[in-house]
């Protein structure tokens, strides 16, 4: 399971550290094996292998003929890389993929439960003011109508 946002250092090479709290979990659940791919609101999204796996499975079922289907197939297997941690803990971003989300300096890592997602520090900052200021709790309500926070 993880949980929590955390800003941290893109290195000169493309590379950031995970955080300690979440290195035992993924050694134990993918043996630190890593995909990240690009995500259409310009961030990044980093699977456990395993998930990633299920989720090729997924894309692989999309119809063939459906034009929008195969746009968003090319555009998530198009990004997607994989990149494992290495005896530091840390995450080489391959450059396509930082120049996609903006990533220079500062990013955000925000766990989702089974993934994490990778922000721009800017980019998060201004998308969580948006989403803030969003009052549009009428189709919240319908999504998370059982969630009670």
């Amino acid at each position: 399971m993880l949980r929590g946002v955390d800003a941290i250092n893109l290195d000169g090479k493309g590379r950031f550290s995970i955080p300690t709290k979440y290195r035992a979990v993924l050694e134990d659940h993918c043996e630190s094996k890593l995909v990240v791919t690009a995500n259409r609101e310009r961030f990044l999204v980093l699977y456990p292998l395993p998930l990633w796996e299920e989720t090729e499975c997924k894309l692989k079922k999309l119809p063939t003929l459906n034009k929008t289907a195969m746009r968003f197939k090319r555009f998530i297997l198009g990004y997607a890389s994989q990149c494992d941690l290495d005896g530091h803990g840390r995450v080489l971003l391959p450059e396509k993929l930082r120049t996609f989300a903006g990533l220079e300096k500062r990013i955000v890592l925000s766990s989702q439960i089974d993934r994490f997602e990778i922000w721009s520090e800017e980019a998060w900052e201004q998308s969580v003011d948006a989403w803030l200021e969003d009052d549009n709790l009428d189709e919240l309500k319908e999504v998370a109508s059982d969630l009670v926070i």
